[in-house]
């Protein structure tokens, strides 16, 4: 049991240390700092100040004033032997202080360096170690707090020479003797080892206090009060005398007052630990004591002293005698311990001191190890008016000295307690934090993490949910959502109590499940209008089903342009694509390709397809993985012969694109060339198709293995800055079989193709190509030689203003049902949407009675000279057009040298971004 007076008793008998003060007047500063490390700019002719500090503490000691402090660099050796004999005044110090508030940090003399205090008074010393040993003498007033003070073969501390008043507190002694007639020293919450005859030594000192210091002593007496030193005091000391090997026989001894000191001498409420039974515990007036009884009995000393064997128990570890066993009222008793905590009571252990007080025997005052507090809620949803009960779980040495604040987080005062639980109960509905507090009998506390705590309306559950198409923010590729990712959030379903399963039903024949109210993504593989049905059910078992339309499409995108490569080579792996098989070609979508990690958001692709070696006439469908084959086609190719295209196809929901050939077999050539994603990229700027270069006017044929630099921005009306650029590549006049490369950097020259030429035709492709140094794109063809025209219909950059919208391939036009188109006549493709500014198609002339080209157009705006594609009798060919719309609709002009029919399939289009 605890008397609940304990606390009362502590305060009486305090010694108050003494703070450091304030500025005595305004001409003085309150301040003077030494610091000698290298960089301190430190002189001891200057002031002291902190711009300049002094480079030793004695340059200090000569000049600083009453109530000035000395703040001493911590850390730092200083070599000299400090005199302090200048004076403070009552209430105003001087004060030497190692400026830091930790009570590890200290500053320290060189080693054989002493500090001396003499004929000073009113002075305060703090944070040094001495190596030297300090003294003090013929002084007033002295405090000697948190040193360490040593002395090779001599004691670390002497206080003597009519010294009066000094308080040696808090600190590490090798050593003490009290002597020449100081009176009323008070050694306080020191640690004191010596393996010198005496540890302490109290000679012609009276009115000596040695209260509160935990000792060890070896040979000799361990405590001695000798001489004159009448009406000394020795409280709630721990004392361990453990003579080893000691050179005289004489019995060592523990406490020792001489019958010339006991006058008004007073020991009590100490503790001796002596493993060695042959050392004489208490000696008083000459008369040695083996037991406090005995020694009680005798002198009316020490009623309440411990006598143990075990070393250990001077300690404070749980189980020592030690705790809350002392005398709070003893004669320069102190608040804190000599690691600065304050006196702690420890509720495992009865208060045995006097009066049932808690101070400890020794240096050392236990002290809680609170390290940390869990809360609890149950429940943690509910509706309003629900009692929530909050559990605190701490992490404690002392869990039964521990007061609770719970803080529910509602704005209604904490619940104080030191109970365990609290219980509360929300007045409104909303989503709160609450926390809890543990606060330990000294005033330590820690606080839990934020624990969310809902208080819900009350009502019936019901259940609803919001559906928001997923757009990227950035090209990471370890993470990334398809082009057709929508989140379904059911986070506004109104729940009086815990939701406990969300059932999804994505209405594309895909469900989900999730134990709680959240944010769900699904990927659709197709762009559509699907119905969305989310049902809830609460840890009442109440359900609730809410539905809705949802509808998918692609976002409009902005353009990243990368440099060529190739994704795809059947030749090199001997798998030609079949007719009828779809071939799945993997897109670099995030960490997909090695060497090629791109966004992992990507929507769409730019590729170069080529098809080569078809065992007969047959055409190529690409389209996104996951989707039924559309009726569209993408490159056209007669038996034994080579075609290719480019081709812009959205990315499926599993990263990949499907190719296809309609019938027969042939090797498949895929390069990547770019892609579209929303939210980053360049926007689309058209320019009138312009002629760019043409080499039959202007440096002739481009002959193998030769490459030709061409300059495309910063000209035309094409921006400098322009990033890429989307031409139309027609190759005229071959010698042989060749294919042309066009790229942006001429010293990188990639693996890839951009269109194949042949001897007696005229063939063209689009290209969208990266820009190189200095506005220009490099042009090479591997062999023999041949003619090229570069037409100009847009750019990416920064002044661009069209976002791109992918499609799923979709037929728009085919005048096989229609008609076809004669010589000199245009046809008009309807159906784009209204606020298209342009659009990207595959256009297809085939059955063609005469050579010539197609140029297609917006609709209702002047025809430019520039072709689309190249028309050749008995051959297909198709082209990847890049055009401006007007009115939802395009143009497609047949040039005069025979009638066509024109396929048109809808890759995509640009709106104003």
């Amino acid at each position: 049991m605890r008397p609940t007076r304990a606390t009362v008793l502590l305060t009486a008998g305090l010694v108050t240390l003494l703070g450091v003060p304030a500025a005595t007047a305004a001409d003085t500063p309150a301040n003077l700092y030494v610091n000698n490390e290298s960089d301190s700019n430190c002189s001891d002719a200057g002031a002291g100040s902190q711009a300049v500090p002094f480079c030793t503490i004695s340059a200090a000691a000569k000049l600083v004033k009453p109530g000035q402090t000395v703040r001493i660099k911590t850390w730092t050796t200083y070599d000299e032997n400090v005199v302090i004999d200048r004076s403070g005044e009552p209430g105003k110090p001087i004060t030497f202080t190692a400026d830091a508030e930790n009570f590890s940090s200290a500053a320290y003399l060189e080693f054989g360096r002493s500090l001396t205090v003499s004929g000073a008074s009113h002075v305060v010393v703090r944070g040094l170690q001495s190596y030297g040993g300090v003294q003090v003498q013929r002084s007033t007033d002295v405090e000697l707090d948190r040193l360490y003070a040593s002395n090779d073969s001599a004691v670390g501390l002497v206080v003597g020479e009519g010294s009066v008043g000094v308080r040696a507190t808090r600190s590490r002694l090798l050593g003490v003797r009290v002597e020449g007639g100081a009176r009323g020293t008070v050694l306080g919450r020191n640690r004191i080892d010596s393996d010198f005859e005496r540890a302490v030594d109290v000679v012609d000192a009276p009115e000596t206090a040695v209260t509160n210091n935990t000792v060890r002593g070896g040979c000799g007496t361990t405590l001695s009060v000798r001489g004159t030193s009448s009406s000394s005091a020795l409280f709630n000391n721990a004392i361990l005398t453990w003579p080893v090997e000691c050179a005289s026989a004489e019995p060592s001894k523990t406490i020792e007052v001489a019958a010339s000191a006991t006058a008004g001498t007073r020991a009590d409420y100490n503790l001796i630990a002596r493993p060695d039974p042959k050392v004489t515990p208490y000696t008083w007036g000459g008369a040695g004591y083996q037991t406090p009884a005995a020694f009680a009995a005798a002198t009316g000393q020490g009623a309440h002293d411990i006598l143990t064997a075990k070393p250990s128990d001077t300690g404070t570890d749980d189980g020592s005698p030690t705790i809350d066993s002392g005398d709070p009222t003893a004669p320069g008793v102190l608040p804190t311990d000599i690691y600065g905590k304050p006196t702690a009571d420890d509720p495992r252990v009865p208060n045995t001191g006097r009066d049932g007080g808690f101070i400890e025997r020794g240096a050392v005052e236990t002290q809680d190890v609170l390290k940390g507090v869990q809360l609890g809620l149950e429940p943690t949803w509910a509706p309003v008016g629900t009692t929530v009960k909050a559990t605190a779980v701490p992490n404690s040495r002392w869990p039964a000295g521990l007061t609770y604040h719970y803080d529910f987080g509602d704005g209604t005062a904490p619940v104080v307690t030191k109970n365990t639980t609290a219980e509360h109960v929300y007045g409104k509905p909303g989503d709160y934090v609450a926390k809890v507090t543990a606060v330990t009998g000294v005033g330590e506390n820690v606080t839990s993490f934020d624990h969310p705590v809902k208080a819900s309306a009350a009502g019936p559950l019901t259940a609803a949910f919001t559906a928001e198409q997923v757009l990227p923010t950035s090209s990471n590729p370890l993470s990334g959502d398809g082009p057709l990712t929508v989140s379904v959030d059911s986070t506004s379903t109104a729940a009086p109590w815990p939701v406990t399963g969300t059932d999804l039903d994505f209405g594309d024949g895909t469900q989900g499940h999730a134990d709680d109210l959240r944010a769900y993504k699904h990927e659709y593989e197709l762009p559509g209008t699907y119905e969305v049905t989310v049902t809830v059910q609460d840890a009442k078992g109440a359900k609730s089903t809410a539905k809705r339309s949802v509808k998918v499409d692609y976002a409009p995108s902005g353009y990243v342009a990368t440099e060529p490569f190739r994704l795809l080579d059947t030749r090199t792996t001997n798998t030609p694509v079949q007719g009828g098989v779809a071939t799945p070609v993997v897109l670099p979508v995030g960490l997909a390709i090695q060497g090629h990690e791109l966004s992992g958001s990507m929507a769409a692709a730019v590729l170069n397809v080529t098809v080569t070696g078809a065992t007969e006439d047959t055409h190529l469908s690409v389209w996104p993985s996951g989707q039924p084959r559309p009726v569209t086609s993408n490159v056209n190719v007669k038996a034994g012969g080579t075609s290719s295209n480019t081709v812009t196809v959205p990315v499926g929901a599993d990263g990949k694109v499907a190719a296809q050939l309609n019938s027969g077999r042939a090797s498949l050539i895929v390069d990547f060339v770019g892609y579209y994603q929303p939210n980053i990229g360049e926007r689309f700027g058209p320019v009138t198709p312009t002629r760019v270069v043409d080499t039959r006017t202007t440096g002739g044929a481009l002959g193998g293995g030769q490459t030709r630099t061409v300059k495309v921005a910063g000209v035309n009306g094409i921006p400098a800055d322009a990033t890429a650029v989307a031409l139309n590549l027609t190759g005229t006049g071959a010698t042989e079989q060749a294919h042309v490369i066009a790229y942006p950097d001429p010293a990188k020259r990639p693996a890839t193709s951009n269109l194949n030429v042949e001897p007696g035709k005229d063939k063209s492709n689009q290209a969208i190509v990266p820009v190189g140094p200095n506005g220009t794109i490099t042009l090479f063809t591997n062999s023999g030689s041949t003619h090229l025209v570069v037409d100009a219909v847009g750019y990416y950059g920064k002044d661009g203003k069209a976002l791109f919208t992918p499609v799923v391939p979709k037929r728009m036009a085919d005048t096989r049902t229609t008609g076809k188109v004669a010589p000199g006549a245009t046809t008009t493709v309807a159906g784009l949407p209204a606020n298209a500014v342009g659009a990207v198609l595959n256009v297809t002339a085939t059955e063609s009675t005469g050579p010539g080209f197609l140029t297609v157009h917006g609709f209702g705006t002047p025809r430019t000279d520039a072709s689309s594609l190249n028309t050749l009798p008995g051959i297909t060919v198709p082209n990847h057009v890049t055009t401006p719309v007007g009115d939802g609709k395009v143009s497609v002009f047949n040039s005069w040298g025979g009638s066509n029919h024109v396929i048109t399939d809808l890759l995509g289009y640009f709106t104003q971004g």
